[in-house]
C-alpha cells in the first residue's frame, strides 16, 4: 500500500495510527501542503484525490481512497485484527459519534484552507485566526470530555480497554491543540487518554516529525 501523506496532518496523523494498530506496511509519499504552491494542488497529485487534500491511500489493488475515516473502515474490514470498533451496534455507535465529533465538526474548521480562507477573504489577523482555532478546538474538548465521562472512561482508552476509532482520532487533535498552545486544563480525561496513548509504540512511530 502507498499512503499520500502530510507529516502534520491531522487526518494523515490518524490512517498512521490505524495502519500501525493493524501491523501493515506500507510506503509513504510526502505531499508537502505549503511547498511549491501546495503540492496537493500539483496535477498529478489532483488526479488520485480531486479534492485535493491528504490523506489518500493506495490499496494493494491499486484503488485509491481518500478521507481518512473511510481509509480507517475499510482496514478494519479488510484486517479485523486486532478490531477499531467494538462488537455491539450501540456501543459501535458511540465510537462512531466520538470520532465524528472530532473529524467532521472540529477539523475542518481549524485545517489550513479554512484558515487561509479567513486571511484571505475577511482580513482576520494572526491573532483572530487563532482565536478561531482556540474556540472551536475548546468547543469541541468539553462535548468530547463529557462523551468520556458519561462512558466511565478510565483514562486509558476512549472506549474501556480496546482502542478504537475514538482514540485514533483524538490524539492527532490534541497534538495539535498543544502545538497552538490550547489550553487543556479543563479536560482531565482527554490528557489522560493522550498521555497513556501516546506512550504506545504504535502512536509514538505515527506522530509527527518535528
Amino acid at each position: 500500500m502507498i499512503l499520500y501523506d502530510y507529516f502534520r496532518s491531522s487526518a494523515s496523523y490518524r490512517v498512521r495510527i490505524a495502519l500501525n494498530i493493524k501491523g501493515l506496511n506500507y510506503e509513504k509519499h510526502s505531499v508537502h501542503l505549503l511547498n511549491n504552491g501546495g503540492e496537493q494542488h500539483h496535477p498529478e497529485y489532483s488526479r488520485l484525490n480531486p479534492q485535493e487534500l491528504v490523506p489518500t491511500l493506495i490499496t494493494d489493488e491499486a484503488q485509491a481512497i481518500s478521507q481518512s475515516l473511510a481509509i480507517i473502515e475499510y482496514l478494519n474490514d479488510c484486517y479485523p485484527t486486532p478490531p477499531l470498533l467494538p462488537a455491539a451496534p450501540f456501543h459501535r455507535a458511540e465510537v462512531r459519534s466520538m470520532a465524528l465529533l472530532i473529524a467532521c465538526d472540529m477539523h475542518p474548521l481549524n485545517n489550513l484552507r479554512v484558515l487561509n480562507q479567513l486571511r484571505q477573504q475577511f482580513q482576520a489577523s494572526d491573532e483572530q485566526v487563532t482565536s478561531w482555532m482556540h474556540h472551536w478546538m475548546q468547543t469541541g474538548f468539553a462535548a468530547f470530555e463529557q462523551k468520556l465521562v458519561d462512558l466511565a472512561c478510565k483514562g486509558k482508552c476512549c472506549f474501556g480497554e480496546q482502542l478504537t476509532l475514538a482514540d485514533i482520532c483524538l490524539i492527532p487533535q490534541v497534538f495539535n491543540a498543544k502545538r497552538f498552545q490550547v489550553n487543556m486544563e479543563e479536560y482531565p480525561l482527554i490528557n489522560s487518554v493522550y498521555d497513556e496513548c501516546t506512550s504506545l509504540e504504535v502512536f509514538k512511530q505515527a506522530a509527527p516529525a518535528e
